[in-house]
């Protein structure tokens, strides 16, 4: 700060205007790691046995916590099934990245992004969705026009030329303002069974909001199940956005290709790329991992993927070679 903004603030300034962020909502917001930002989100519920259980597991079984490894942090806890399950029920609905919603800043302006799908995912696992439409009213044709329609279909034999030419004029543009409406309607029956068909593949993503619960999809999957053409899901998913539980997303967000097992087991390329970049985040930075490493390691999060497959992924993600890491 006392250099890029010539502001010379004490570190017990920047710890009191901390506090101040950390109070923003979204809850988690201005944390300094991923353990703080889940412990700022458990201190804003109500006081209880399950807090305090929640508050153990994050502070003191973090990596078991990040690891999934809820078998040991029952055991250590003591906790039957049915406690467990609802502990860990409450822990999966903390959401890792609560800033993502806020949008991205670039440069000095926010980016604003008006989701044109709004993703509701009830504590239950109940998910629904609805279109945003904005200010767009409800479409139909005015009733003048209508009644000047009917007029015309009882009385044509009856009326003059000037009158006939006028109504066929008006019988023209009812029927274009019809063909609108009903475009609109197809592209919201488009819209609508296209986000229904990507949350009944990526149903597990809307529940924990975990990159590493995606499954592999293809456009082909989806228009499969939506009953439409690939390109008419290209069209969509390359131009609209959805507002979820863990953030606001494009569409293009939820696809990913799989990548097939010796075993024939077919993973996520998502999924693998996200256990990546966790192992090179948690990493010594002293002793960066090589290539062979992370194969190793990635083998042992069960993901068997080649040497040349992890650093084809790692240069995909952006992630220079282990001697470029120090």
């Amino acid at each position: 700060m006392a250099i890029y903004h010539n502001i010379d603030a004490s570190e017990k300034e920047i710890e009191h205007v901390l506090l101040i962020l950390q109070a923003f909502d979204p809850a988690g917001i201005g944390a300094r790691s991923l353990q703080e930002c889940l412990l700022l989100q458990i201190e804003r519920r109500d006081p209880s046995k399950l807090r305090d259980l929640m508050e153990r597991v994050v502070n003191d079984y973090f990596e078991a916590f990040t690891r999934k490894h809820w078998d040991k942090i029952q055991d250590d806890l003591k906790l039957n099934d049915t406690q467990a399950e609802a502990l860990f029920h409450e822990l999966r609905k903390l959401n890792p990245r609560p800033g993502a919603s806020l949008g991205e800043t670039v440069g000095r302006s926010m980016q604003q992004i008006t989701p044109d799908f709004i993703v509701d995912t009830q504590d239950d696992g109940t998910i629904t969705f609805t279109l945003n439409n904005g200010e767009v009213p409800e479409l139909k044709v005015s009733q003048s026009f209508v009644d000047s329609m009917k007029e015309y279909q009882q009385n044509k034999d009856h009326l003059s030329k000037q009158t006939k030419e006028a109504l066929l004029y008006i019988k023209k543009k009812v029927d274009a303002a019809q063909g609108f409406i009903e475009a609109v309607k197809v592209r919201r029956h488009t819209l609508t069974v296209t986000m229904r068909a990507i949350i009944q593949l990526q149903r597990q993503f809307f529940l924990d909001g975990d990159e590493a619960s995606m499954r592999p999809m293809i456009l082909k999957d989806v228009a499969e199940k939506a009953g439409l053409d690939i390109s008419t899901v290209s069209r969509v998913s390359n131009s609209k956005y959805a507002q979820t539980r863990w953030g606001t997303f494009p569409l293009r967000h939820f696809f990913s290709d799989g990548y097939v097992t010796e075993s024939g087991e077919e993973l996520s390329t998502r999924q693998i790329k996200a256990a990546l970049r966790d192992l090179v985040d948690a990493e010594d930075k002293r002793k960066p991992l090589s290539d062979d490493l992370l194969k190793d390691l990635l083998a042992e999060k069960g993901f068997p993927i080649a040497r040349r497959t992890v650093a084809k992924y790692r240069e995909q993600l952006g992630i220079p070679i282990a001697r470029l890491r120090k």
